[in-house]
């Protein structure tokens, strides 16, 4: 039975189309089942209706025709029970319905299968036969099988749009075309669709002998200088609106185009023998092929920008002059790989969304598109987009969705959200410079989490009182080579001399899980449960002193460094760390004496962790959460993992009274407790964690003003009233209702909305 499920699985993934999939099924198990009729049902879910989309035995004009509410029949009630229905004669089932157009009063027999993905029926597979009988075991498990390997295919068809046509086929259609993608960058994006292509194609060209060297050099040279010329431009007009990160984004671009760089290995293929594009594309594909070969998907996420620019030099080598598209006065930008320079080449004030077929929410485009406020999606590779040229689109960068063409009703829906969001962001601007506070008055310590390209003007300007988390991962991931303790001491002072007097808290380096460098791999078949954080650093303590040497001497003179130590299990470790930190120390302060030792912290994030808490504050100076991983811990869920990532809440039971065992184990030791991570930005649980007395939230800079505006709107008592009522609940979608109505009630519930957009 397995080598025919193989064998029925091959065929169908090798059929032309959905609807050859479809055929292939009903074909193959009437044949394996020796039964005389198959038909497979899908659910409609805008009409909640089964639809009758592929028979091998019904009448197959039927197809597309016969809908079965999902309340009625025999096939409703498979979808009801989500189990096998296995009976001898449909027609006496108090259940059956009748449907002349089926053709099927012959059949007796009715073996019947749920296809279900990720918890939801997405149809049924049946068998009928006019002798009645039951199917027995073997055939009953061999459907069930061949259901739940169809459900994902079928999922997947009904996610790219594949079941319209089979749905549609008899009926006029009366909803929106929309497509699924990545977010990339948040908001609501209204406008015209422009659609960009490369006019030429560096990969398609030919290799070929050079006539004249020299000739060629001088026609790379000057390609290279008007493509530097280029993103002077660019970076220029963008400049008032983008952060350090990006404004040194488009400095790379123009580094990668100097001679000395691209233009070094490209001029010594020219000297061997190749023509300017010739040696260029041999260049550019070597640093694309060796890119994404890595597993760090940062990097492999720079093969795009690297591929972008071999095109703009080639435009010049052919010397073909670069014509813009037609722009929309509110153009939705679309292209297959977009770049920084796409966006920036948009005339200022036209550009209100972007859609690319490829790169996710890590990558540069995206990167840029977030500091610029434009709405985003990433990875809509099954998207017409060539289609989308001059149609009206709407971007919806919070879920990574698009719509072609919505209906009227959907378009003012849209249009209704994007105001809210404009207005309430509006709304939010005047709390910048006002404290973070309970209604009462008692003070919230609202700190920033930073990593890649800190913009420190952005947070201290949303009010942040310093750094509650800065990943040190970030300038790791981003070199071919372990930086130097210089290097490290050099970005290290340059963002506490930023917020200087204010406190930043410096995480030791992170890797490992799903952040791995591509110079120090680590292969595990678990990484989030192997070898990683202070694991990797105990084992390698050249790289750990390294850091917290350089991290210390970064402090001279302004002594506002805190260092964190992640992924702690047993107080082992954190006295194993102190001694490496105290070595550290014992040798910075032989050379700067002035040099103060900084308070040491550890990072809760896994059970164990919570439940030595107090042991380990013992030990330490503060305590800080780490909201996302022991969220993951705790509840044994991989977020990144789309079949149970609905699972992963933070406000569970149990990971809120985790939580308040940490912020009580801490307080009585006397250490300052914090809290970094999603939850502590999120509108809807940051009441709660006032209420266990959190001494520090910490958050991305977009978050603060937000926040801010939530415990401005309540009292301490209020909090702990809502923090007492909600342990009692045994459920996080009921604590999540609970706390979203306490914002309704206090007049919030603009906030309540976005939060459910996002």
């Amino acid at each position: 039975m397995l080598k025919t499920l193989r064998r029925i699985i091959q065929e169908v993934t090798s059929a032309p189309d959905f609807r050859g999939v479809l055929d292939t099924v009903v074909r193959c198990v009437s044949e394996v089942l020796t039964t005389e009729a198959c038909s497979v049902f899908l659910l409609d879910r805008r009409t909640s209706e089964y639809v009758l989309v592929a028979t091998n035995g019904l009448n197959p004009r039927a197809v597309g025709k016969i809908r079965i509410p999902v309340d009625q029949g025999l096939i409703g009630l498979v979808g009801e029970r989500e189990e096998p229905l296995n009976i001898d004669d449909a027609s006496t089932h108090h259940r059956f319905l009748h449907v002349p157009e089926a053709e099927e009063d012959q059949y007796r027999a009715f073996l019947g299968a749920p296809m279900i993905y990720h918890r939801q029926v997405v149809g049924v597979l049946i068998v009928q036969q006019r002798e009645p009988r039951r199917y027995d075991e073997a055939e009953e498990a061999f459907l069930v099988t061949l259901a739940a390997q169809l459900a994902a295919i079928i999922a997947h068809a009904e996610a790219t749009n594949g079941l319209e046509s089979l749905f549609d086929t008899h009926r006029e259609k009366n909803h929106d075309n929309a497509w699924s993608g990545l977010p990339g960058a948040p908001g609501i994006g209204i406008g015209k669709g422009v659609v960009v292509s490369s006019a030429v194609n560096l990969f398609s060209v030919p290799d070929r002998q050079a006539e004249d060297i020299e000739s060629e050099i001088r026609l790379l040279e000057a390609a290279l200088a008007s493509g530097r010329e280029d993103f002077r431009i660019l970076s220029e007009r963008l400049y008032p609106g983008l952060t350090n990160e990006e404004r040194e984004l488009f400095k790379a671009y123009q580094h990668m185009l100097e001679a000395s760089d691209l233009g070094e290995e490209i001029i010594q293929l020219i000297r061997q023998g190749h023509w300017a594009q010739g040696a260029l594309r041999r260049v550019i594909e070597s640093h694309v092929r060796h890119l994404e070969n890595l597993e760090n998907d940062y990097l492999r996420e720079r093969a795009s920008d690297i591929r972008a620019l071999g095109h703009r030099v080639l435009s010049y080598l052919q010397r073909s002059e670069r014509s813009l598209p037609d722009y929309a006065e509110k153009t939705i930008l679309i292209g297959e790989e977009l770049t920084a320079a796409d966006l920036a080449e948009v005339p200022e004030g036209c550009l209100v969304g972007v859609i690319s077929a490829q790169g996710s929410g890590s990558s540069h485009l995206a990167i840029l598109a977030r500091a610029l406020g434009i709405p985003t999606v990433m990875g809509v590779n099954d998207a017409p987009l060539h289609a989308m040229q001059n149609q009206n689109i709407i971007v919806d960068g919070y879920y990574g969705q698009i719509y072609i063409n919505p209906s009227d009703n959907l378009r003012e829906d849209f249009q209704r959200l994007a105001d809210q969001e404009k207005q309430l962001t509006n709304s939010l601007e005047v709390l910048r410079d006002q404290p973070g506070q309970l209604q009462d008055g008692e003070p919230v310590s609202l700190m920033v989490n930073t990593g890649l390209g800190v913009d420190v003007s952005l947070s201290l300007a949303a009010g942040a009182e310093g750094v509650g988390l800065y990943r040190t991962e970030i300038p790791f991931l981003m070199r071919d080579r372990f930086p130097t303790g210089e290097e490290q001491r050099v970005i290290y002072r340059q963002l506490l001399a930023s917020f200087a007097p204010r406190y930043v808290t410096m995480r030791t380096l992170d890797i490992g899980g799903d952040k791995s460098l591509p110079y120090f791999p680590v292969h595990e078949a678990n990484p989030f449960l192997g070898w990683r954080g202070i694991r990797i650093s105990l084992d390698h303590p050249d790289i750990f002193l390294t850091q917290v040497r350089a991290m210390m001497r970064a402090s001279r003179g302004y002594q506002n460094l805190r260092i964190m130590l992640p992924m702690i299990t047993d107080v082992s470790e954190v006295d194993e760390s102190i001694r490496l930190l105290n070595k550290a120390y014992s040798e910075v302060v032989e050379s700067y004496p002035d040099v103060i030792m900084p308070k040491i912290g550890v990072m809760i994030e896994v059970p164990a962790a919570v439940w030595q808490a107090r042991a380990i504050a013992k030990r330490v100076d503060f305590l800080s959460v780490g909201s996302n991983d022991l969220t993951q811990y705790m509840l044994a869920v991989d977020r990144n993992n789309a079949r149970v990532a609905s699972l992963f809440d933070s406000l569970h039971p149990a990971v809120l009274r985790a939580l308040l065992h940490v912020a009580d184990a801490g307080h009585q030791e006397g250490k300052h407790v914090s809290i970094c991570g999603e939850l502590a930005g999120d509108p809807v649980a940051v009441l709660l964690l006032i209420a266990m007395s959190f001494d520090s939230l910490s958050m991305s800079a977009s978050s603060l003003s937000r926040i801010k505006w939530v415990i401005r709107h309540f009292t301490r008592k209020q909090v702990c009233q809502l923090l007492q009522e909600v342990l009692q609940m045994e459920s996080p979608i009921m604590i999540r209702c609970r706390m979203e109505l306490a914002l309704e009630e206090a007049g919030l519930g603009e906030l309540v909305r976005a939060g459910k957009r996002k």
